[in-house]
């Protein structure tokens, strides 16, 4: 029997650095330092399952402590984990900065899930899923994109959908926008997750609308889940557009909003939720993540209720 979804890239330990107060350069001030599980392609995983989908994760970690963590993490949450094992390099670990006002901003370090080969890949969980989710940190260096690539094929060719995370507006900026475009155009993405300032990046676009049609131009198969923030969200199927309205504007910390709105999404999308009915469901989980510390911060009984209500 094929699974509900599958998602293929990195598992990476986030050092959380969070400052109480405007940091000078050169300067001191007091915060919170903390190490939490994270990774764009695995918080997405985590966030399906935690919101109810049968769901399974690839990807590649070093064999070291952080390694064996991170299987120990994915186990714990309830996902089937397909983790390539490597002695070459060490598991992944992000540093991550939130500023005073919550806003993010990170330095990733290229590890083991850098380097997934198309060689590595298994083989039966990506013939046997029905939805495959990518994220463009599988697609800014080769490898892993090549991996990425074969992965989308191979679900492609099986009968699978795909959705796709285009990750950093900065990342594209350097990456250069076309030659984003030239590896994506071609995997037939059936659902793309940009925020406000990739989209912004990819079209050139400034009004949200304009920006979901270009794409919706780009990625002539894909609806159009476009992210933003305090403004909620902007769905584009079939021409028509919908405005999701934001559920708090409450910030703290914005790290993981983005993959816990895909994840979320997902989660009902794929069980037959419209993407309105989707998409209003992951603006309510994002907007309780934003509100604690964290990609992935426990549930506590409000997350609970957000889920069991829109259930």
């Amino acid at each position: 029997m094929s699974k509900p979804l599958l998602v293929l890239g990195d598992f990476a330990w986030d050092v959380l650095i969070r400052t109480n107060s405007k940091l000078l350069p050169g300067g001191d001030t007091f915060g919170e330092v903390a190490l939490a599980p994270g990774g764009s392609a695995a918080n997405v995983a985590v966030w399906a399952g935690r919101c109810g989908l049968d769901t399974t994760f690839i990807g590649k970690i070093g064999r070291d402590r952080f390694g064996e963590l991170a299987e120990e993490n994915l186990r714990e949450e309830g996902i089937r984990a397909h983790f390539i094992h490597t002695d070459a390099h060490l598991t992944a670990a992000v540093a991550v900065w939130i500023d005073e006002t919550g806003e993010r901003s990170m330095v990733s370090g290229q590890g083991a899930d850098f380097y997934l080969l198309p060689s590595e890949l298994p083989k039966r969980p990506l013939e046997n899923t029905r939805h495959l989710h990518l994220s463009a940190w599988s697609f800014f260096s080769d490898p892993p994109r090549s991996a990425a690539r074969q992965a989308a094929q191979v679900t492609k060719a099986a009968g699978a959908t795909l959705s796709f995370d285009p990750g950093s507006f900065q990342m594209i900026a350097q990456m250069g926008a076309q030659r984003f475009i030239k590896y994506t155009h071609d995997l037939a993405i059936d659902i793309f997750f940009p925020n406000y300032e990739e989209g912004e990046a990819l079209t050139g676009e400034k009004e949200p609308e304009a920006i979901a049609r270009k794409l919706a131009d780009i990625y002539p198969k894909a609806v159009i889940v476009l992210k933003l923030d305090a403004k909620g969200a902007l769905v584009l199927e079939s021409g028509q557009a919908t405005h999701i309205p934001p559920a708090t504007n409450n910030l703290i910390d914005a790290t993981g909003a983005g993959d816990s709105f895909a994840g979320a999404y997902l989660a009902r999308n794929l069980k037959g939720a419209t993407t309105t009915e989707a998409a209003n469901f992951a603006t309510k989980v994002s907007a309780w993540v934003i509100e604690q510390l964290g990609a992935r911060p426990p549930g506590d009984p409000r997350l609970k209720e957000i889920i069991s209500v829109s259930a």
